[in-house]
């Protein structure tokens, strides 16, 4: 606590001022945290001081909160880049990121406890600079952080705000930010570590060399390529859950399951529930076989029942077996995109909604997917899967966005791969019939994408579907069979 202390008196993070009538001024507290070296031992104790937040108000201590932070898909794009080129990816650090800005709204605050000011016991800080919790501050570094990069020639994206790409000659690097996490890499090391030089100039921080773990990712790389997981991150849900001793289920859900708002009794812990399915919804970033379960767990979230629960129980035994499972990104040239799209026509029994579920592959390795709830109520197994249609073609947009910013060479025409006729036909037909002029016109949207030859639909049989594993529950052989088109593997298989 002292160290922490005397840091921010240092960096000159208030002034003291005297208490006047109707001033609004927050409090705080101090956290402890146990800092973890990567192979589980303890590095350090820590502690910070925190502001409570939540007794700002709107137009008096804060006004914009919103912080960007680097888009998943982004995330696999980059990584995608460094598999091909065999570039290095640096990681970086921010020390006391929130420090290094200044406030543009005045906000009080009381003086922390034990640290009182024994001269002024009564008078409170003027925050001259940003602390953890406040509501502005991640907006407020980010902004900081954007100018630094901006100075010293990083251009920001306008696809992903967060990636922000350098090219100066021959010199090509791109960084990822995500509040004071940062991956660098670039095709020469030189330049990188001047960049990483330069930024030492502007804020303490620590250069951890080549990745290893990310946001709780653990990023391996060898001959294959790089694999992605989410292994402790795993472990940790598991037992919190207390199923790591379970019995591992070939399937996250079975075929029989049929979820719904009144199936059963509610569930006595409802707040664990959601718990459990907040922790869940982040390991499909690398876990997409479970996007699906997840997604039709994550619609009762509000009024959990005990069949809920033992559905998300069998998540965590098909989880209790794929512990080291992740993505792998292989070496590749090609930057081609194949898109799969589908959807399964009402298949809410509630609301007879339908779910869209589609994945894009670039120079076969898969980088995003969805598997989500439609908002409206599609008339015909056609209309359902036209709408899964123009979401994918949504993606498609603005991953040749991003790719345009980039300076990647792409092949322009993009196949996206559809089981159902009626969709496909629909989709390339300028006609409007009755049985569709109740489509909003923003779901045609594919058809402009069709006739500027950016993308091509074509049918593709059934059982070859990829994008079924994001609509609906299969059978272990079928699941089995679309999972390794997913290109989900273990780690210790690739060693």
């Amino acid at each position: 606590m002292d160290t922490e202390f005397y840091a921010l008196l240092k960096n000159k993070t208030w002034i003291l001022v005297p208490r006047r009538p109707g001033m609004s001024v927050i409090d705080n507290r101090w956290v402890y945290r146990v800092k973890l070296n990567k192979d589980g031992t303890v590095q350090r104790l820590k502690a910070c001081l925190v502001t409570k937040g939540f007794q700002q108000q709107l137009g008096v201590d804060f006004y914009e909160t919103f912080s960007p932070v680097v888009k998943s898909s982004t995330i696999r794009v980059i990584l995608h880049l460094s598999a091909s080129n065999q570039w290095d990816i640096q990681e970086v650090d921010i020390d006391n990121a929130f420090l290094n800005c200044t406030l543009s709204k005045t906000v009080y605050m009381e003086q922390p406890a034990s640290y009182v000011n024994t001269s002024h016991p009564h008078y409170v800080c003027k925050l001259q600079k940003a602390l953890y919790g406040l509501r502005q501050a991640p907006r407020a570094w980010f902004d900081r952080l954007q100018q630094v990069l901006s100075s010293i020639g990083f251009c920001s994206s306008v696809s992903d705000p967060s990636l922000f790409f350098y090219k100066q000659g021959d010199a090509e690097l791109y960084l990822l930010v995500y509040v004071d996490d940062i991956l660098l890499i670039g095709n020469n090391n030189l330049t990188v570590r001047g960049i990483i030089a330069k930024l030492q100039q502007f804020f303490l921080l620590k250069t951890l060399g080549c990745v290893n773990y990310f946001l709780s990712f653990k990023i391996t790389r060898g001959a294959y390529g790089i694999h992605l997981s989410l292994s402790k991150y795993t472990i940790d849900l598991l037992n919190k859950t207390h199923m790591l001793h379970s019995k591992p289920s070939p399937t996250p859900i079975s075929q029989s399951d049929k979820l719904s708002l009144n199936d059963s009794k509610v569930f006595d812990h409802p707040s664990f529930f959601r718990s459990v399915m907040g922790g869940l919804q982040y390991l499909t970033l690398s876990h997409p076989d479970i996007a699906f379960t997840v997604n039709k767990l994550s619609q009762f979230m509000h009024s959990p029942t005990q069949h809920h629960w033992n559905v998300c129980k069998r998540l965590l035994r098909y989880l209790k077996g794929t512990i080291g499972q992740g993505i792998l990104f292989k070496p590749s040239k090609e930057w081609n995109v194949e898109c799969f799209s589908d959807a399964d026509w009402a298949g809410s029994i509630d609301d007879r909604k339908s779910t869209t579920g589609y994945c894009v592959y670039i120079g076969g390795n898969l980088i995003t997917w969805c598997s989500k709830k439609q908002k409206a109520v599609a008339k015909s197994s056609t209309e359902a899967e036209y709408r899964a249609l123009s979401q994918t073609a949504t993606e498609i947009a603005w991953l040749y966005s991003l790719f345009t910013e980039l300076g990647i060479k792409h092949k322009l025409l993009t196949v996206i791969w559809c089981d159902n006729a009626g969709a496909n036909q629909l989709s390339s037909n300028p006609m409007f019939h009755s049985s569709t002029k109740h489509i909003e016109v923003d779901v045609h949207y594919v058809r402009d994408l069709i006739k500027q030859g950016i993308v091509e639909v074509r049918h593709i049989p059934t059982s070859e579907q990829t994008a079924h594993i994001f609509t609906k529950p299969l059978s272990i052989s079928q699941f089995s069979y679309l999972k390794d088109k997913l290109a989900i593997v273990d780690q210790a298989s690739q060693a």
